[in-house]
């Protein structure tokens, strides 16, 4: 396991809408990288396609560097993250 997904409000994978209404464009900052767990990240479709869902990592995960937008990072309660990617998931990771 090496993330924790969320954002979709719906549950099905296609509810995707941001609050732009729709897509939006990547923001790719090189020097940004998913080198360690805690990583907050947009969930995409493929390049500029950007809408509710979000990603946390449980684990670095360098081949997703510059293929997503990352915005935030934890800095603290990384206990707590570590339990939500510890939770047990069905066959359809729900």
């Amino acid at each position: 396991d090496f993330m924790v997904q969320g954002g979709d409000p719906t549950c099905t994978a296609r509810g995707d809408t941001s609050i732009y209404g729709q897509k939006f464009k990547d923001e790719i900052h090189p020097e940004l990288r998913f080198n360690g767990a805690g990583i907050l990240a947009e969930v995409n479709s493929g390049p500029n396609a950007n809408g509710s869902q979000f990603f946390l990592t449980l684990a670095p995960t360098p081949y997703l560097d510059n293929k997503h937008t990352i915005f935030g990072q934890v800095s603290l309660g990384m206990c707590v993250v570590r339990r939500l990617g510890a939770i047990a998931v069905d066959s359809q990771d729900r």
